[in-house]
Protein backbone atom coordinates (compact mmCIF):
# COMPACT_ATOMS: atom_id res chain seq x y z
CA UNK A 1 0.00 0.00 0.00
CA UNK A 2 1.07 3.63 -0.62
CA UNK A 3 0.94 5.12 2.83
CA UNK A 4 1.61 8.48 1.42
CA UNK A 5 -1.46 8.55 -0.83
CA UNK A 6 -3.41 6.47 2.16
CA UNK A 7 -3.37 9.05 4.95
CA UNK A 8 -2.54 12.37 3.14
CA UNK A 9 -4.12 12.59 -0.64
CA UNK A 10 -7.05 12.75 -1.31
CA UNK A 11 -7.46 11.45 -4.90
CA UNK A 12 -9.03 7.87 -4.96
CA UNK A 13 -10.88 5.15 -3.06
CA UNK A 14 -10.44 3.25 0.28
CA UNK A 15 -13.61 1.01 1.87
CA UNK A 16 -14.19 0.72 5.32
CA UNK A 17 -11.84 -1.11 6.55
CA UNK A 18 -9.27 1.20 5.94
CA UNK A 19 -11.13 4.37 7.16
CA UNK A 20 -11.50 1.92 10.26
CA UNK A 21 -7.43 1.47 10.35
CA UNK A 22 -6.92 5.16 10.13
CA UNK A 23 -8.87 5.43 13.11
CA UNK A 24 -6.87 3.44 15.05
CA UNK A 25 -3.99 4.85 13.80
CA UNK A 26 -4.53 7.80 14.87
CA UNK A 27 -5.61 6.71 18.25
CA UNK A 28 -2.49 4.92 18.83
CA UNK A 29 -0.81 7.88 17.41
CA UNK A 30 -2.74 10.34 19.63
CA UNK A 31 -1.40 7.83 22.92
CA UNK A 32 2.35 8.16 22.03
CA UNK A 33 1.96 12.14 21.82
CA UNK A 34 0.44 11.91 25.29
CA UNK A 35 3.51 9.89 26.55
CA UNK A 36 5.85 11.91 24.88
CA UNK A 37 4.32 14.44 26.17
CA UNK A 38 4.13 13.18 29.99
CA UNK A 39 8.23 12.29 29.56
CA UNK A 40 8.84 15.57 28.55
CA UNK A 41 7.39 17.37 31.28
CA UNK A 42 8.88 15.23 33.52
CA UNK A 43 12.72 15.99 32.79
CA UNK A 44 11.34 19.33 32.11
CA UNK A 45 9.91 19.26 36.20
CA UNK A 46 12.72 16.93 37.98
CA UNK A 47 9.79 14.48 38.92
CA UNK A 48 9.29 11.02 38.74
CA UNK A 49 7.30 9.22 35.42
CA UNK A 50 4.54 7.22 36.07
CA UNK A 51 3.01 6.90 32.49
CA UNK A 52 -0.85 7.00 31.78
CA UNK A 53 -1.49 5.45 28.52
CA UNK A 54 -5.03 5.74 27.22
CA UNK A 55 -6.79 5.36 23.75
CA UNK A 56 -9.81 7.50 22.76
CA UNK A 57 -11.73 6.50 19.45
CA UNK A 58 -13.16 9.67 18.27
CA UNK A 59 -14.98 9.49 15.30
CA UNK A 60 -13.86 12.41 13.98
CA UNK A 61 -10.46 12.25 14.46
CA UNK A 62 -10.25 14.96 17.58
CA UNK A 63 -11.74 17.19 15.55
CA UNK A 64 -13.18 19.46 18.68
CA UNK A 65 -9.36 20.30 18.78
CA UNK A 66 -9.64 22.79 15.91
CA UNK A 67 -12.41 24.39 16.64
CA UNK A 68 -10.70 24.99 20.09
CA UNK A 69 -8.00 26.68 18.41
CA UNK A 70 -10.93 29.47 16.97
CA UNK A 71 -12.99 29.26 20.50
CA UNK A 72 -12.24 32.71 22.81
CA UNK A 73 -12.59 31.03 25.63
CA UNK A 74 -9.92 27.97 25.27
CA UNK A 75 -7.58 30.97 25.39
CA UNK A 76 -7.35 30.90 29.02
CA UNK A 77 -6.28 27.24 29.22
CA UNK A 78 -4.24 27.76 26.49
CA UNK A 79 -2.50 30.34 28.59
CA UNK A 80 -1.89 28.54 31.77
CA UNK A 81 -0.39 25.20 29.82
CA UNK A 82 3.06 24.71 29.74
CA UNK A 83 4.86 25.35 26.03
CA UNK A 84 5.20 21.35 25.77
CA UNK A 85 1.56 20.97 26.22
CA UNK A 86 1.32 23.63 23.76
CA UNK A 87 3.60 22.21 21.19
CA UNK A 88 2.43 18.74 20.96
CA UNK A 89 -1.06 19.40 21.19
CA UNK A 90 -1.02 21.86 18.11
CA UNK A 91 1.36 19.12 16.06
CA UNK A 92 -1.08 16.60 16.44
CA UNK A 93 -4.32 18.59 16.11
CA UNK A 94 -2.98 19.14 12.45
CA UNK A 95 -1.44 15.81 12.16
CA UNK A 96 -4.55 14.09 12.91
CA UNK A 97 -6.89 16.73 10.88
CA UNK A 98 -5.06 16.04 7.51
CA UNK A 99 -5.25 12.58 8.36
CA UNK A 100 -9.19 13.05 8.65
CA UNK A 101 -9.79 14.93 5.47
CA UNK A 102 -7.38 12.67 3.64
CA UNK A 103 -9.11 9.45 4.76
CA UNK A 104 -12.83 10.79 5.00
CA UNK A 105 -12.93 12.46 2.01
CA UNK A 106 -11.82 9.23 -0.16
CA UNK A 107 -14.32 6.79 1.51
CA UNK A 108 -16.69 9.75 0.56
CA UNK A 109 -15.77 9.44 -2.79
CA UNK A 110 -16.01 5.74 -2.23
CA UNK A 111 -19.58 6.45 -1.84
CA UNK A 112 -19.81 8.19 -4.92
CA UNK A 113 -20.07 11.19 -3.32
CA UNK A 114 -18.00 14.22 -3.34
CA UNK A 115 -15.56 15.36 -0.73
CA UNK A 116 -17.76 18.44 -0.04
CA UNK A 117 -20.15 16.54 1.72
CA UNK A 118 -17.83 16.05 4.45
CA UNK A 119 -18.65 19.98 5.79
CA UNK A 120 -22.55 18.87 6.37
CA UNK A 121 -21.94 15.47 7.25
CA UNK A 122 -19.07 16.52 10.05
CA UNK A 123 -18.16 20.21 10.11
CA UNK A 124 -21.48 21.59 10.67
CA UNK A 125 -22.95 19.54 13.08
CA UNK A 126 -19.52 18.62 15.41
CA UNK A 127 -19.41 23.15 15.12
CA UNK A 128 -23.06 23.36 16.43
CA UNK A 129 -22.15 20.93 18.86
CA UNK A 130 -18.87 22.52 20.14
CA UNK A 131 -20.94 25.92 20.58
CA UNK A 132 -24.04 24.43 21.68
CA UNK A 133 -24.10 26.40 24.94
CA UNK A 134 -24.23 29.94 23.29
CA UNK A 135 -27.50 28.76 21.20
CA UNK A 136 -30.43 29.48 22.38
CA UNK A 137 -32.03 27.06 24.66
CA UNK A 138 -35.99 28.20 23.20
CA UNK A 139 -38.56 25.61 21.97
CA UNK A 140 -38.23 26.24 18.73
CA UNK A 141 -34.99 25.50 18.37
CA UNK A 142 -35.17 21.83 18.90
CA UNK A 143 -36.43 20.55 15.77
CA UNK A 144 -33.38 22.45 14.38
CA UNK A 145 -30.82 20.51 16.60
CA UNK A 146 -32.56 17.30 16.30
CA UNK A 147 -31.71 17.69 12.52
CA UNK A 148 -28.32 18.71 13.01
CA UNK A 149 -27.79 15.63 14.89
CA UNK A 150 -29.64 13.35 12.79
CA UNK A 151 -27.19 14.36 9.89
CA UNK A 152 -24.09 13.84 11.63
CA UNK A 153 -25.49 10.05 12.60
CA UNK A 154 -26.15 9.90 8.55
CA UNK A 155 -22.68 10.82 8.16
CA UNK A 156 -21.06 8.54 10.48
CA UNK A 157 -23.31 5.62 8.53
CA UNK A 158 -21.96 6.41 5.41
CA UNK A 159 -18.41 7.00 6.43
CA UNK A 160 -17.98 4.27 8.63
CA UNK A 161 -20.94 1.42 8.12
CA UNK A 162 -22.34 1.94 4.29
CA UNK A 163 -20.35 -0.52 1.60
CA UNK A 164 -18.88 1.93 -1.07
CA UNK A 165 -20.22 1.43 -4.57
CA UNK A 166 -19.69 -1.54 -6.66
CA UNK A 167 -16.99 -1.26 -9.84
CA UNK A 168 -15.48 1.79 -10.49
CA UNK A 169 -17.28 5.31 -9.96
CA UNK A 170 -16.05 9.00 -11.00
CA UNK A 171 -13.43 8.73 -8.37
CA UNK A 172 -11.74 5.71 -9.12
CA UNK A 173 -11.88 2.08 -9.43
CA UNK A 174 -13.52 -0.11 -6.69
CA UNK A 175 -10.86 -0.29 -3.82
CA UNK A 176 -12.27 -4.07 -2.77
CA UNK A 177 -11.97 -5.38 -6.86
CA UNK A 178 -8.37 -4.43 -6.55
CA UNK A 179 -8.06 -6.40 -3.04
CA UNK A 180 -9.93 -9.22 -4.67
CA UNK A 181 -8.02 -9.51 -7.83
CA UNK A 182 -4.23 -9.33 -6.13
CA UNK A 183 -5.47 -12.68 -3.66
CA UNK A 184 -6.98 -13.93 -6.80
CA UNK A 185 -5.57 -17.50 -7.23
CA UNK A 186 -3.22 -18.20 -10.13
CA UNK A 187 -5.05 -19.99 -13.22
CA UNK A 188 -4.37 -23.93 -13.10
CA UNK A 189 -2.04 -25.21 -15.62
CA UNK A 190 -3.54 -26.16 -18.91
CA UNK A 191 -3.30 -30.46 -18.90
CA UNK A 192 -1.84 -32.44 -21.27
CA UNK A 193 -4.35 -34.21 -23.65
CA UNK A 194 -1.91 -36.71 -24.79
CA UNK A 195 -5.24 -38.28 -27.61
CA UNK A 196 -5.29 -34.98 -29.18
CA UNK A 197 -1.12 -33.95 -29.35
CA UNK A 198 -0.21 -37.67 -30.54
CA UNK A 199 -0.93 -40.37 -33.46
CA UNK A 200 0.02 -43.46 -33.48
CA UNK A 201 1.34 -44.42 -37.31
CA UNK A 202 0.95 -47.59 -38.48
CA UNK A 203 4.42 -49.68 -39.18
CA UNK A 204 3.26 -49.83 -43.08
CA UNK A 205 3.11 -46.18 -43.54
CA UNK A 206 5.60 -43.11 -44.36
CA UNK A 207 7.42 -42.05 -42.21
CA UNK A 208 7.93 -45.22 -40.36
CA UNK A 209 5.55 -46.38 -37.55
CA UNK A 210 5.20 -45.47 -33.90
CA UNK A 211 4.06 -42.44 -32.01
CA UNK A 212 4.48 -39.05 -33.79
CA UNK A 213 3.46 -35.52 -32.83
CA UNK A 214 0.44 -34.46 -34.67
CA UNK A 215 1.61 -31.47 -37.05
CA UNK A 216 0.14 -28.04 -35.27
CA UNK A 217 -0.31 -29.39 -32.05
Amino acid sequence: MDWSWYLFRFDGRINRALLWQALLIVALLAGLLEVVGQIVRAIEGGTSLALRLGFDIDFDFALDDVFRAVDPRAYRALASADRTTLVLRALGTSLFFWIFLATAIKRLHDRDRSGWWIVPFVFVPRLLFHFSDLLPASSWFVPFDWAISALWLWGLVELFIVPGTSGHNRFGPDPLAEIETSFAPASPAKSWDQQREIEFVPPSASPPGGMHVKRGA
